[in-house]
């Protein structure tokens, strides 16, 4: 075992083929560990840390000296992962620092449903960093699942539709305001999801994401696909589940939006809602979630894990790196 990082088990985890999900490092006991030294050790440990990544897929860190968005922002740049900008993306977020933003900004009330992130765009990180700067009152956790045991029931289950599925893919609609909704958890208005207030330079950024714009007034209808929805993960070499599909049927919902026209199969024909429901359930049966504490950062393998949000009281304050 790598020094500094001390493996622990803790009541929350799932073990598959007897590896750890998610992987939960604390600090040793014997070595008191300051920020600087703490990412230190990050850089010198990185290949144990891209390991550990590569096998659990989720690796929690829990118990380190992390307490503020700078100190976040810090351990991000320690694991040296390229930055991805946030560009296509539907989530309301507020950049607070460096390579750091809050996380989905939509009310406490709402459930964030399953997904990879930005699974909807063609550009989509390949790791992100979640870090627990407020607790939440209560609730708030971010359950994880991983993506091949979906695939793998869904498979089992529904081989018909996942056959569908694989040979049309998905497509995505979303209507965008101009400004952001926060009251809406895809409330992203189309200024800060291009980042211009121009609408020429809109279609220009759209256009690199293989994004099709419908203007409506101060309004555009955005058109993504088709996406494949099932991808072949080449370094661990199986299928995973990569697609918003239950996230936007289920979630995709505001003043703007009808969840159940914002995806279809990639021909454009409806999807069954049956199967989008026990799709849901699969991923609830199979996920994981674990209480936030105060300074927690989880790294995530975005095509490994999903990821969504529960309902929570406040205060709680998530921020959220990605990487290329």
């Amino acid at each position: 075992m790598a020094e500094t990082f001390v493996q622990t088990q803790f009541l929350h985890q799932k073990f598959y083929n007897g590896i750890q999900f998610p992987s939960v490092l604390s600090p040793d006991p014997k070595t008191p560990l300051s920020l600087s030294r703490f990412t230190q050790a990050i850089k010198t440990q990185k290949a144990f840390l891209d390991s550990l990544l590569h096998k659990s897929g989720a690796v929690l860190l829990r118990g380190f000296p992390v307490s503020t968005a700078s100190d976040f922002n810090d351990v991000v740049e320690a694991f040296g992962f390229e930055e991805l900008p946030y560009v296509g993306g539907a989530a309301p977020r507020t950049s607070v620092v460096g390579r750091v933003f809050t996380a989905n900004e939509s009310p406490p009330d709402q459930k964030i449903p399953f997904h990879h992130e930005m699974a909807q765009v063609p550009e989509f990180p390949s790791k992100l960093f979640f870090f627990c700067e407020v607790e939440p009152g209560s609730e708030g956790e971010t359950p994880i699942v991983l993506s091949h045991i979906v695939y793998e029931r869904m498979k089992e289950r529904y081989p018909e539709f996942v056959e569908r599925l694989e040979e049309h893919g998905l497509l995505y609609t979303r209507v965008l305001g101009e400004d952001d909704d926060p009251s809406s958890p895809i409330g992203r208005g189309w200024k800060s999801t291009f980042l211009t207030t121009d609408k020429n330079v809109a279609e220009q950024r759209a256009a690199k994401l293989d994004m099709k714009l419908e203007w409506v007034g101060d309004a555009v209808k955005t058109i993504m696909g088709p996406i494949p929805a099932i991808k072949y993960d080449k370094t661990r070499q199986r299928k995973i589940w990569f697609n918003s599909m239950v996230a936007a049927y289920t979630g995709w919902e505001d003043a703007r939006n009808d969840p159940v026209k914002a995806v279809t199969f990639g021909d454009g024909k409806p999807l069954p809602a049956d199967i989008i429901y026990d799709c849901l359930k699969i991923l609830e049966e199979e996920s994981i979630a674990f209480p936030w504490q105060k300074g927690d950062v989880l790294l995530l393998d975005n095509l490994a894990v999903l990821h969504s949000r529960r309902s929570f009281n406040p205060p709680r304050r998530i921020l959220a790196s990605l990487c290329k």
